[in-house]
């Protein structure tokens, strides 16, 4: 946490079910002087797991942010939470990687700008430079990293070392064309999301939409999803799909395409700014509102 009082705070977490779990988190906070704005719930019937988040204004004025933490703690080790309590005004910082294709690029760049995105964005990486004078134009730093076979562990390195150096809290791989190893995805758990040109699990790999056009699809789509070693089956965030035609050809179907990438990415980010997702096994609980 960035600051050291709050006004705003969103607690979200996990645990098994049982009785008074709702009744014990509204009584601690209306003892610390919050009021609820916002709360979603869910029970997951089949693993007899809860999941919460709430929105939490103080009605007393700031508080500290430490006390709050501790007063909670009773509560989370009672109940045996997964948990988190974030300040609901600090915009997280995002740091995203792309390569030569900057539609998903500009539509958080631009979902940024006029502040539809609530994050701060604190620079944008690649193995590449054709999104540099982009990127510069939202006054946005521009690193080149370029990467092949014998450097791709170094180059890697200073992708870490510039997500620590920024402070950043997520990376954001916005259509970046490359395969994150294993070392990387560790070091990241959780805070890197990936947009998929496809609508998961099926037409996996290279051209997507060739695949889909020689399968005559109906459908085509987009998955945004967080980065786990395991190639494209990371715990999915959000997903949408348009519906096309025979009379598609592929390079129409590639503009559609990107489109939907951009929504559904800008989606998924902005969900896990907002501190609406929860993990669940290999699935996700997203509370959109």
């Amino acid at each position: 946490m960035s600051k050291e009082t709050v006004s705003e705070l969103i607690l979200k977490f996990s645990c098994v079910d049982q009785p008074g779990i709702v009744a014990d988190v509204a009584s601690l906070f209306s003892l610390q002087g919050f009021n609820i704005r916002e709360s979603s719930q869910f029970e997951d019937v089949t693993t007899r797991c809860f999941f919460m988040r709430t929105l939490l204004e103080s009605v007393e004025g700031p508080k500290k942010l430490s006390d709050v933490h501790s007063a909670f703690l009773s509560v989370a080790e009672r109940y045996k939470m997964q948990w988190q309590l974030a300040d609901g005004d600090t915009k997280l910082k995002v740091l995203i990687a792309v390569s030569q294709w900057g539609h998903c690029l500009n539509n958080l760049l631009n979902s940024w700008k006029r502040g539809s995105l609530p994050v701060e964005i604190v620079g944008v990486v690649s193995n590449h430079e054709e999104m540099r004078s982009l990127t510069e134009w939202y006054g946005v730093p521009y690193y080149y990293l370029p990467v092949n076979r014998e450097n791709k562990r170094q180059q890697e390195q200073q992708m870490l070392a510039l997500f620590r150096e920024t402070k950043a809290e997520l990376l954001v791989l916005a259509r970046y064309m490359q395969i994150i190893s294993d070392e990387l995805c560790a070091q990241l758990q959780g805070r890197a999301i990936n947009i998929h040109h496809s609508f998961l699990p099926g037409f996996k790999g290279a051209k997507p939409y060739h695949q889909a056009y020689q399968r005559g699809v109906k459908l085509i789509g987009a998955t945004a999803h967080y980065v786990t070693a395991e190639l494209d089956e990371g715990p999915i965030i959000e997903q949408a799909v348009e519906r096309v035609n025979h009379a598609n050809s592929p390079d129409e179907l590639v503009e559609i395409g990107r489109d939907i990438e951009s929504v559904v990415l800008q989606r998924a980010v902005r969900w896990h700014a907002e501190h609406r997702v929860l993990l669940n096994g290999q699935k996700t609980v997203v509370f959109t509102r």
